[in-house]
């Protein structure tokens, strides 16, 4: 591929990225600089939600850019009071507070915990998470993480982040002290593998932390907004935590998280926390879009059928090919693959042709699929025939 046209040396080495430069996407589909076009079911790792250039995004974003952009975050603005408004009135929460990332608004919360725990726990601020979670790339947040060598690449680590072991409530109350502050954890861990935290462990931590007065925070950055097919995935529990946050799938592609908190646990001040583009009018119209087609009569239900019909594709191929099954909830789910395949499977997929698909293997051993919330079961047949063809090859 020729990149003459492209400065690619200018951008700073973060990552082994493929010899491809997209240029426009619609959709399931990506396009890149010479009329290639993929299937995408990565969808930015989730954030898509709507797919590529959703057009109801899109109009909201070009009517609210022709109003006004950024009136500085000092001040009230009409599609961050409206956005606010709709995930109050859709959740058990009472309060919000918008940010950029997701690793942003776990940041917040952690902020946010630790300062109820000063007012109100005798300055406790322990915050109990779990192995091989993935809370985002801040050092605080990298601290609160699981994932392994995380702990070596940027020490030393912020301290007060003891882990324990997902779905087991005895690991978590042998940390329990008077340190404590809150638990935090991912509904499904999705970086980890996507490894869904039980029914039963969501209602056992729930009963945990209020015996013992400390805060449940639902780390909903991949899970929500849709992706489990419920709006949070908190809900398919029957639970309801102190904070939550989101990321990725509430902004449908742009730049936009929130931290969201029951009223009683709201207690920042003024000057505790902020943001040179938290609520900008644009991000949040963009998500106040997104969050509104969710709630379309009949969209989560058609997500939920969606996900049980890939579910079932799923473990038709793994049946077929000795695989070792599937996990997870809604359009969030992984292939058991039973042995380190999974790079392998994403390279080919990539470079078939005419036609490429894009997969992530979140472990060697499985593959992620992430889809745009209205994949077509005709796009999810597609996909399976391109990964029979590519397992075919191998």
């Amino acid at each position: 591929m020729n990149f003459s046209e492209y400065p690619i040396e200018s951008l700073m080495y973060i990552t082994n990225r493929p010899e491809i430069v997209f240029t426009h996407g619609k959709g399931s589909w990506l396009y890149d600089n010479e009329g290639k076009r993929y299937l995408d079911f990565i969808q930015g790792w989730a954030v898509n939600s709507l797919g590529h250039c959703n057009d109801g995004m899109i109009e909201a974003m070009d009517k609210q850019s022709r109003l006004l952009i950024n009136p500085s975050p000092a001040f009230y603005n009409e599609p961050m009071a409206k956005l606010a408004g709709l995930l109050t009135a859709n959740s058990c929460f009472d309060k919000v507070f918008f940010a950029n990332s997701g690793a942003e608004a776990n940041e917040g919360a952690i902020k946010l915990a630790r300062k109820w725990g000063k007012k109100y726990r005798d300055g406790a601020f322990e915050i109990i998470t779990f192995d091989h979670s993935f809370h985002g790339r801040t050092i605080a947040t990298m601290s609160a993480s699981g994932k392994p060598g995380w702990d070596t690449i940027y020490a030393p680590q912020v301290p007060g982040f003891p882990k324990a072991d997902l779905n087991d409530i005895a690991s978590v109350e042998k940390l329990i002290s008077a340190k404590t502050v809150a638990v935090m954890l991912e509904p499904i861990q999705g970086e980890g593998g996507v490894i869904p935290a039980t029914r039963e462990f969501m209602q056992q931590l729930r009963a945990l932390t209020q015996k013992h007065g400390i805060l449940l925070i639902a780390d909903e950055v991949q899970t929500g907004c849709g992706r489990a097919g419920t709006l949070f995935a908190y809900e398919l529990s029957g639970i309801e935590p102190d904070i939550m946050t989101l990321g990725k799938g509430i902004g449908g592609g742009v730049p936009l998280a929130a931290l969201l908190a029951k009223k009683e646990v709201s207690v920042f001040e003024a000057g505790d926390q902020g943001g040179t583009y938290n609520g900008n009018p644009v991000m949040t119209a963009a998500g106040y879009s997104v969050i509104s087609q969710l709630l379309a009569p009949g969209f989560l239900e058609g997500v939920r059928a969606r996900g049980e019909y890939l579910r079932e594709k799923l473990l038709e191929l793994s049946a077929e090919r000795g695989f070792e099954g599937e996990r997870g909830e809604g359009l969030l789910r992984a292939l058991m693959l039973g042995k380190d395949i999974g790079p392998a499977i994403v390279d080919k997929a990539r470079d078939m042709q005419p036609d490429g698909l894009l997969l992530n293997a979140a472990r060697p051993n499985l593959l992620r699929f992430m889809p745009a919330l209205n994949v077509t079961t005709e796009e999810i047949d597609q996909m399976m025939a391109m990964l029979r063809t590519i397992l075919d090859s191998l």
